[in-house]
């Protein structure tokens, strides 16, 4: 393993989590003092560290209570602050001043910005038009929305009441909004009028006739203006552009509802490619407790910090993004295309609005590193100090070319988590070094731990990604579950009392983790187990493939590797490099990572969020049907992996 950045004596002294650790130890007598040691600690001590978490981020509450956990050793089961009363929204919402709140970049077409006192009144007016049409503690407002200042208005109207938010991204087709949306029956729904995307403007108002027709449950249809400056809505029904809706309502004193800790706030919905999405259902201060650790202790967000994800409002790291808003943070939206303008626009963002925390995935760093671009030579990026990356496993090529052609004094922090807890199970530390190819750290207060088959906890082996103990952002359950039993099958059935979260890894001598891949699409020819991404690594180092997905074929009475490659523009997969690609892998892996066929292929499906979909294309090459293609930004891709006559012999 090689070492690719420290943080220098000040930056360490400066960080929260060297204030964190002084604070437990202050308060505690504990003895940690580096990362690995207070790791140690945030589990054993559990209550102590949630505690800690509470009073150091600031939380904001009308009552905490004597209690911090229940039923610690039931999992799922456990309840955090039980006694507690607070409301999400308020904690987002304080301090309504002059700075900035929200800095908004529609690609090149739009540029906005919002105070935290214009944030305030526009989710004021928003709750009181929402009141008006019946909303109460536990309805659902659903957003079909972009990535705009009257998203994150909306969504805090909502907590303010205690209702719910569910969106999904504005280039969904109408089926793959009902399959979302249907389910939980929203009493509001907000749209944009469309989205800009690859310089375009695209509609959405003619999808929204189709999707109130298959919500029957909505009462109001609340459409924004963004792509035109009058939206014609008068076909639509129960429709009023978004000056109307609130237009009877004047900006005052909002009334949030003080709730219980695990009052419901999001809907989150798995990629839904085995079937309808399930609805994940999250906790209001479960989220807010874990979004708070891991902006300022993970992080190092402070007051004032420019905070930007590339994100859609269908990802859940827009909901990991808008709680920067509870450290004070300046939210950085975009909506469109990151490839736009040759791939720059997004380094012109960070340049020109000297953006501090700088996030991403690992896939659009790959592409613009295999573009040529060299971002350290055509931008000032020096205010960012971290820069974030998740969606697919960051490859050591990608550690190689941030430190070589983006930043060299910068925290790189491979993030990794998801959807399920809404936040991360690894992610970074910035008081300790980044290693190449290596996660920094297992997140505080998770007790992750990696698992061999029978349940044993390993180090320096691959295994299944568990995590051992409660946690506060554990879902509540799932919509539609009474009884939990779909809940308790997603991730408790493979080891009893234990968080199985479906990922292939390696924790490594430093305490950092490893991903190989997802535990449901590792390769397993002669029954040894093969992770994705250590095949994807070697592949994509090789500048004529631009991506690539890999699959195990049911062959033989065993299971082969199938490997398919999309190549630059205007080459053929030719024998020479069908050779060099192999003996890559050879090289740099084992010989049964070797695929058995190698295959050119012109497009891979991905999620909208971005994620390949290896069991889907698994699931065609073998005849199966693909239940849910909706949820595919790419559907169409899907077909080119039918009848391929290579894989019939």
């Amino acid at each position: 393993m090689t070492k690719l950045w420290e943080p220098s004596a000040e930056r360490v002294a400066q960080a929260n989590l060297t204030a964190f650790l002084n604070h437990v130890g202050e308060r505690w007598g504990a003895a940690a003092e580096d990362y690995n040691s207070l790791w140690r600690w945030s589990v054993e001590e559990p209550e102590k560290f949630w505690l800690s978490v509470w009073d150091f981020c600031g939380l904001i509450a009308s009552h905490r209570g004597e209690t911090v956990v229940e039923d610690f050793d039931k999992m799922p089961g456990a309840r955090w602050f039980p006694e507690a009363r607070l409301n999400f929204a308020e904690n987002l919402l304080k301090a309504p001043d002059d700075r900035d709140a929200i800095v908004f970049w529609g690609e090149d077409k739009v540029k906005r910005r919002l105070t935290r006192a214009e944030l305030y009144a526009l989710v004021s007016r928003l709750a009181q038009a929402f009141r008006a049409q019946g909303v109460v503690a536990g309805d659902r407002v659903a957003g079909f929305m972009p990535n705009m200042p009257e998203t994150v208005a909306a969504m805090l109207a909502a907590a303010s009441i205690g209702a719910i938010w569910s969106s999904a991204s504005p280039d969904f087709g109408v089926q793959g909004v009902l399959d979302r949306f249907g389910q939980i029956e929203p009493k509001i729904l907000i749209s944009a009028d469309g989205y800009f995307y690859g310089g375009k403007a695209h509609d959405s108002l003619q999808r929204l006739d189709g999707i109130m027709a298959g919500l029957p449950s909505v009462q109001a249809l609340v459409v924004v203006p963004y792509t035109r400056a009058a939206p014609d809505v008068s076909g639509l029904p129960k429709a009023s552009l978004l000056e109307d809706f609130i237009a009877p309502y004047q900006a005052g004193t909002i009334d949030f509802a003080q709730l219980s800790f695990d009052h419901p706030l999001y809907i989150m919905f798995s990629s839904g490619t085995t079937g309808v999405p399930k609805c994940i259902l999250h906790s209001a201060g479960g989220v807010l407790i874990q979004h708070l650790k891991e902006h300022q202790l993970h992080a190092d967000l402070k007051p004032g910090d420019r905070a930007f994800y590339f994100t859609t409002c269908g990802w859940m790291m827009w909901n990991w993004l808008v709680s920067a808003l509870a450290s004070e943070c300046v939210l950085m939206l975009y909506d469109g295309s990151p490839g736009h303008l040759g791939s720059n626009i997004l380094w012109d963002y960070a340049q020109a609005e000297k953006i501090t925390l700088f996030g991403t995935s690992a896939k659009w760093l790959d592409a613009i590193a295999k573009q040529g671009l060299a971002p350290m030579e055509s931008h000032d990026l020096s205010s960012i100090r971290t820069i974030t990356s998740t969606g697919s496993v960051l490859a050591p090529e990608g550690f190689d070319y941030v430190y070589g052609k983006v930043k060299k004094d910068v925290l790189l922090s491979s993030i990794s988590g998801g959807t399920d807890i809404v936040s991360c199970f690894m992610l970074g530390n910035p008081i300790g070094p980044v290693w190449r190819g290596e996660i920094q750290a297992r997140g505080l207060g998770m007790k992750v731990e990696v698992f061999d088959e029978d349940g044993r906890p390993v180090q320096g082996e691959k295994g299944e990604l568990v995590c051992s103990a409660p946690f506060p952002c554990m879902p509540v359950g799932f919509w539609n579950d009474p009884d939990g039993a779909k809940y308790h099958a997603a991730y408790f059935d493979r080891f009893p009392n234990v968080w199985t979260h479906g990922d292939w890894v390696e924790l490594t001598e430093h305490g950092g983790i490893i991903v190989y891949g997802r535990s449901d699409a590792t390769l397993n020819p002669g029954g040894v187990r093969i992770g994705t991404a250590e095949i994807y690594r070697q592949v994509e180092k090789l500048d004529e493939v631009i991506e690539s997905l890999v699959i195990g074929q049911d062959w033989d009475n065993d299971v082969r590797v199938v490997l398919f490659v999309r190549l630059r523009d205007g080459l053929i997969l030719d024998e020479e490099l069908t050779a060099r690609i192999k003996k890559t892998i050879r090289e740099n892996t084992t010989p049964r990572h070797v695929p058995a066929k190698i295959i050119q292929i012109q497009d891979i499906p991905r999620t909208k969020s971005g994620k390949i979909v290896e069991l889907a294309v698994r699931n065609v090459v073998h005849g199966r049907p693909v239940k849910n293609k909706e949820s595919l930004a790419n559907p169409e891709a899907l077909d080119l992996y039918e009848d391929i006559p290579e894989l019939t012999r």
